[in-house]
């Protein structure tokens, strides 16, 4: 029990996580409450979903598990696994906004129009950064960056490009899935078609199966900084390596598959919603029927 608390403990702890996680949980717990009192209830897998979403994250993120990732390159690609793909698209399908509204406090949302001027700014960088083209760019793109032996290694040797890249792992994360799997009306967030989000999905993939497959593959130690600083295991760095190259090459490839079912289901469900809603019967003001010659 003791060697489980302190694997609990954050390696390297960050103020700036363990607030938006309580946050985002206090928030979504609020809002189900309220949601409940009014008649709201989301039932158990969209909660389910949220929760394990964030706490995946931040247990990537603020245990010795990031110890681990620091000094193992298999560790670390499951880390960017669960902060670029498995964690925003448990949070993206749980469907959260509505939830996390009805938490926020009344007196806060009195004065929520003071903030809309200054948040304007945001507003604008966020719909840039949805747009189709600029989402599947950068979420692929960070990926090819961030494993650049070069860059991979100023990055695990400075705290501050370190924080840097798992940062920007975790929210564009966020932003993709939210794209993909958003099923609000037209909004800030752009409203895709079905087929569009599954093109996107199957882009995707092969860039990421490509690089994947060329670390799992190669005979080539391509980063050597896990062997400057020392592994926590006794384990090859080829071995370590080819697993890392496996975790980048299928599991996340493999999540694109899944969030294409997903969306299929999705589809499937709204055309039977369609047909079953019946057609509205005729009216004065709507006088054309079976019986009226067109």
């Amino acid at each position: 029990m003791l060697s489980t608390l302190q694997f609990l403990q954050p390696w390297e702890p960050s103020l700036a996580i363990q607030l938006l996680c309580t946050l985002a949980v206090g928030l979504y717990i609020t809002g189900l409450v309220e949601g409940y009192r009014s008649g709201h209830r989301e039932g158990f897998w969209k909660p389910f979903a949220f929760l394990l979403g964030v706490a995946l994250m931040y247990f990537v993120t603020q245990t010795q598990y990031d110890y681990l990732s620091q000094y193992m390159f298999f560790i670390h690609r499951i880390q960017h696994l669960v902060l670029h793909h498995m964690g925003p698209f448990l949070i993206a399908l749980s469907a959260p906004a509505a939830v996390l509204g009805r938490g926020v406090p009344d007196s806060m949302r009195r004065h929520a129009g003071f903030l809309r001027p200054l948040l304007l700014p945001v507003r604008i960088a966020y719909r840039i950064l949805q747009q189709p083209v600029i989402a599947t760019v950068l979420f692929v793109g960070l990926i090819f960056f961030w494993l650049t032996p070069s860059i991979h290694f100023d990055a695990m040797l400075s705290a501050q490009r370190y924080a840097l890249m798992n940062w920007s792992m975790a929210v564009d994360g966020l932003l993709f899935w939210w794209l993909i799997l958003n099923r609000a009306p037209d909004g800030l967030t752009p409203q895709l078609s079905y087929g569009r989000r599954i093109l996107i999905l199957a882009v995707i993939m092969p860039p990421q199966s490509i690089l994947g497959a060329y670390i799992a593959l190669s005979r080539q130690d391509l980063f050597d900084v896990y062997a400057v600083c020392g592994r926590a295991w006794p384990v090859s760095p080829i071995v370590d390596q080819q697993i890392g190259g496996l975790v980048t090459w299928i599991p996340a490839s493999m999540m694109s598959v899944v969030a294409a079912v997903i969306l299929l289901s999705f589809m499937f469900r709204e055309h039977r919603s369609r047909r079953s809603t019946p057609m509205p019967a005729c009216s004065p003001s709507n006088p054309i029927s079976s019986t009226t010659p067109v």
